[in-house]
């Protein structure tokens, strides 16, 4: 029903002043970069991620709410990317979305008949006001909110939270949709009403025939809805499989943190202690190679290690260090910034005369924890010509790879890196 190929949606940030006058390109925001996938004809396919991942922005792209920088998205044998908002808005019809505050989605000044069967209007469906008025009806008891003639000269602040969302669902199928885009549909609810909501889907999707997009941070959710679950990481799909594939047997380190987060009632104190360290990185300037690797605990040799990992991990053993010996250690340096430097092989400078003091220090580094993933990374470290330079492995970016049911992006199942990734097991 719907084939996405190498989607891209990029932001491009405003430059100042001195870029525009001396021509460089703003930096962008790569918030979905080359995904891949299908969808077919009544399947739920979920998206899950932490903030930040692009799920919503994929989403909306879908829908043709944000315009595509590249890539591709037929709707059966329709190109969507590069439609005008005149070709574009007869397919709406057919591809509708339920937004994550239903609280927001609806007009406050609107009645909620109003509300719901402003679509027919805006698309000009049925003969006459009253023709529209009972489409309107047949939506609102779709959905649970009977007797229609109750909720239609209702306001939104008038219902309770999951009438809202309702109300909400109503909107979105009244065009007889094909596919159905849910933004986190119930995170915003509360607890007692988010199974029923989840439950009026499932009955909706059966009955209607509808295919869902289901985007959420819930995998709990996700495992009960979905029947194919697409892990997204900084604008990436590194996992892709059914539900049942990827929460028995995941493959992707991501994957198996998020599945380790998932709280469990009366196991505080099973909490595992080796989820991901850090944050997500910056989606401006997205780690090179796979954008999990300075998170990921079996990070080897090729996943793109960089200078900015090193400054990391120099970070690292400061914060550790008492006071005076990290005011020494940080004085070798003339400038930290040198460790921004993009490439495969860093020119570190050294405060003056202090090179074979800095080359010793890294030296020391890695004699204290030779375990540290980031030393798998690096091919030398030398003096040269009064600087100190490192140089890094090839950074090699991740492809889809079939592994048994699922597709997962992750050097580790390469079998172009089995001999490095068996060493780093050992």
């Amino acid at each position: 029903m719907l084939t996405v190929k190498g989607l891209q949606v990029h932001y491009q940030l405003r430059g100042g002043a001195l870029s525009r006058v001396l021509g460089r390109t703003p930096p962008a925001v790569k918030a979905v970069d080359g995904i891949d996938l299908t969808l077919r004809r009544g399947e739920v396919l979920g998206l899950v991620g932490e903030s930040g991942s692009g799920k919503t922005t994929l989403g909306r792209a879908l829908l043709g709410l944000v315009p595509a920088t590249g890539g591709s998205i037929r709707y059966q044998d329709q190109e969507l990317v590069g439609l005008s908002e005149g070709r574009l808005r007869p397919l709406r019809r057919k591809l509708q979305m339920v937004f994550q505050d239903p609280h927001a989605s609806l007009n406050p000044s609107m009645d909620i008949g109003t509300a719901v069967g402003d679509p027919l209007r805006v698309h000009d469906i049925g003969s006459s006001d009253e023709d529209r008025r009972r489409l309107v009806k047949q939506a609102l008891e779709t959905v649970g909110l009977a007797p229609a003639e109750r909720y239609m000269s209702m306001y939104p602040s008038d219902l309770s939270g999951g009438q809202k969302q309702r109300a909400v669902i109503a909107r979105a199928i009244v065009l007889e949709p094909d596919l159905l885009v849910a933004d986190e549909p119930v995170s915003m609810l509360d607890m007692s009403v988010r199974a029923k909501i989840l439950q009026l889907m499932i009955d909706l999707g059966e009955r209607l025939d509808l295919t869902y997009v289901y985007i959420t941070h819930d995998l709990a959710t996700a495992k009960l809805f979905c029947d194919r679950v697409a892990i997204m990481y900084l604008g990436r799909i590194v996992e892709i499989g059914t539900s049942e594939e990827i929460f028995n047997n995941p493959r992707h380190p991501y994957t198996k943190a998020l599945l380790r987060a998932i709280p469990t009632p009366g196991l505080i104190r099973d909490v595992p202690h080796d989820l991901p360290r850090g944050e997500v990185p910056d989606a401006v300037r997205p780690p090179v190679g796979c954008s999990f690797h300075p998170r990921c605990p079996a990070a080897f040799a090729p996943c793109g290690w960089e200078a900015r990992d090193l400054r990391s991990t120099l970070e690292d053993r400061w914060a550790r260090l008492d006071a005076s010996a990290y005011k020494e250690e940080s004085a070798l340096f003339a400038d930290l910034k040198d460790l921004d430097a993009p490439g495969r092989s860093v020119r570190i400078r050294p405060a003056a005369g202090r090179a074979g003091e800095l080359l010793a220090l890294l030296e020391r580094m890695r004699s204290d924890a030779p375990d540290e993933r980031l030393w798998r990374g690096i091919t030398a470290v030398r003096e040269d010509a009064g600087a100190v330079v490192v140089d890094f492995r090839e950074q090699v970016d991740p492809v889809p790879l079939a592994v048994g049911t699922a597709r997962v992006e992750c050097h580790l199942f390469d079998p172009r890196f089995a001999p490095l990734s068996e060493e780093a097991s050992r």
